[in-house]
C-alpha cells in the first residue's frame, strides 16, 4: 500500500508538472493535438525499439515520454472542458470492468480464446458496426494484417490448424510464381500481397509476432551490412569496387561473429 501511495504522489507530480509548464514554457503553451501527434507516433516507436532490445531502463524512459503525452493530451482537452485526466482514467476502468465479465461478473471461461471472443462479441454489442472497426487505418500494413487477422479469430473465423494455413501459403506461393513467369507487374503485386497475408497469418499460428520477427532480421542485417562496411575499410577498399565475392567473405565473418 505505501508503494501506491508513492505511484499515486509521482502521478499527482507529473500532472502538476504538466500544469505549470502548459502555463509558463513557450513552447508547451503553443502545442495542440495535431502538434503533437507525429511526436507521439515517434515516442511509441522509440518505446518498441527499447522493448525490442530488452533495454528496460531505456523502457522505463520511453513508457515516461510516452505518459507525458498522455497527460499533455489530457489537459488540453481540459482547457477547452471536453474531458480531463479523471475522465481519461475512469474511461479505461469502465472499459476494462465491462469487457472483463468473466471477473467482474459471472461468465465463466475457460482458455485466452474465449476471453478474446468475448472481448469482440462485446465490442458489437457496444454498437460497433464490425469487427474489424477498430483497426486503425494509419497502422502500417504488415501490424495491420495482424491485427485483421487476430480480431477475425476472436470471432471463430479461422483455421483449425497450423498445417492448413501453411497449405494455403504454399498456394499462394504457386499462384504468385504463374504471375511472376506472366509478367503482369498489377498481378504479381496482388497475388504477392496474398503470399505476405499468409505468411503473417501461418506466423500468428505459430505463436510469432511478425513485425517483431522482420525488425529482427532488420536489425540482423543492419549489423552485418555495416561490419561488412568496417572489415573493407579496414582493408582500404571501396565496397562498389568489391566482387559480391569477396563482400561475401566479410558477411559470412559477420554471420560467425554472431554466433
Amino acid at each position: 500500500m505505501d508503494r501506491r501511495k508513492e505511484q499515486l504522489r509521482a502521478f499527482d507530480r507529473l500532472l502538476t508538472i504538466m500544469d505549470e509548464l502548459r502555463e509558463q514554457c513557450p513552447w508547451d503553451k503553443k502545442q495542440t493535438m495535431q502538434t503533437l501527434r507525429h511526436l507521439t507516433i515517434e515516442e511509441t516507436y522509440e518505446l518498441g525499439d527499447a522493448i525490442l532490445n530488452n533495454d528496460l531502463d531505456e523502457v522505463k524512459k520511453e513508457l515516461g515520454d510516452v505518459l507525458l503525452h498522455i497527460v499533455f493530451y489530457a489537459k488540453i482537452a481540459s482547457e477547452t472542458k471536453d474531458f480531463d485526466m479523471a475522465d481519461v482514467c475512469n474511461g479505461i476502468c469502465e472499459k476494462l470492468i465491462n469487457r472483463h465479465p468473466h471477473i467482474y461478473g459471472d461468465v465463466t471461461v475457460e482458455n485466452e480464446a474465449d476471453v478474446k471472443r468475448n472481448w469482440e462479441n462485446l465490442k458489437l454489442k457496444e454498437g460497433k458496426k464490425s469487427v474489424l472497426q477498430g483497426v486503425p487505418k494509419g497502422l502500417p500494413a504488415l501490424v495491420k494484417a495482424n491485427r485483421i487477422q487476430d480480431k477475425v479469430a476472436g470471432v471463430g473465423f479461422d483455421w483449425e490448424r497450423p498445417e492448413q494455413v501453411f497449405h494455403k501459403l504454399q498456394e499462394e506461393l504457386e499462384e504468385f510464381s504463374q504471375e511472376v513467369q506472366e509478367g503482369d507487374k498489377d498481378a504479381m503485386e496482388s497475388e504477392f500481397g496474398d503470399v505476405m497475408f499468409s505468411m503473417v497469418n501461418y506466423a500468428r499460428f505459430l505463436d510469432i509476432d511478425p513485425e517483431n520477427a522482420l525488425e529482427r532480421t532488420n536489425k540482423k542485417f543492419i549489423g552485418r551490412f555495416q561490419y561488412l562496411e568496417q572489415r573493407a575499410k579496414e582493408m582500404g577498399k571501396a565496397l562498389q569496387d568489391m566482387t559480391l565475392a569477396e563482400m561475401d567473405v566479410f558477411w559470412n565473418e559477420a554471420k560467425t561473429r554472431e554466433q
